[in-house]
């Protein structure tokens, strides 16, 4: 069954609006591994107005699950803090300092030299790693000349499309993407705007998908639903 790594960005953003420690990112992040959650997903910005490192210093102390620590590893402070955690995978995505959110995956053509150096460093690390993507076959097919484990389908496109009713549109590049990663050997991970209404739909049609990380979406879930019951619902659509 494909896993879930929740995103708890969203609480730290939560908390850090009024300062102290409410909500607990600790407490939540081991209420949801009871709950349900197959991994905690991290995504800290170098200006920490969520996640802050010390943060995923505290975290690495008590996660059980699969620990995700995601970013954009052109920051040698993002490099370091993964080096100095070792979670059990890495994200690398192609942010800008200042981005809001993520909104693009790496052209694995050009940026080919640099992202084998850079996985190689956290491979003989022992972490395993995972990059950012869009469903483009010729991305696919460059990354896995970067010796990466996994790719990480950017699925803002996809989320856009079943949105407006075009479903069977949206989702066939993430199928054809995830045949051609199949066919090279790469894991796949999935995420971006992946919520309760289209998360079935992209679990039951993308062969091989290992693992969705999703935040703002089930974070918002939670404020109406309670957070164990989002938890388990976003669980239930994956099976």
């Amino acid at each position: 069954m494909t896993k879930l790594s929740v995103n708890i960005n969203k609480l730290a953003t939560l908390r850090n609006s009024r300062g102290g420690n409410n909500p607990d990112l600790i407490k939540s992040a081991k209420d949801m591994e009871r709950f349900g959650a197959d991994g905690i997903t991290v995504h800290p910005r170098p200006d920490e107005r969520h996640i802050r490192y010390a943060d995923v210093y505290d975290l690495k102390k008590i996660v059980t699950t699969e620990f995700n620590i995601e970013g954009n590893c052109t920051e040698q402070s993002f490099v370091d803090l993964v080096l100095a955690n070792k979670p059990t995978q890495v994200t690398l995505v192609p942010d800008s300092k200042n981005q809001l959110t993520s909104n693009h995956g790496w052209n694995t053509i050009v940026h080919k030299e640099y992202l084998t150096g850079i996985i190689a460093v956290f491979k003989n690390a022992g972490i395993r790693v995972s990059i950012f993507v869009d469903p483009v076959i010729e991305m696919v097919e460059g990354a896995k000349t970067t010796g990466t484990d996994r790719i990480e389908l950017y699925t803002e496109s996809y989320a856009r499309e079943f949105a407006i009713g075009n479903k069977e549109l949206g989702i066939q590049p993430y199928i054809t993407a995830a045949l051609k990663a199949n066919e090279l050997g790469l894991g796949i991970n999935a995420g971006h705007d992946l919520d309760l209404n289209n998360l079935k739909y992209f679990v039951e049609n993308i062969p091989g998908l290992l693992e969705v990380s999703i935040g703002h979406a089930l974070i918002c879930d939670a404020i109406y639903l309670g957070l164990e019951n989002a938890v388990q619902l976003y669980k239930r659509c994956l099976k």
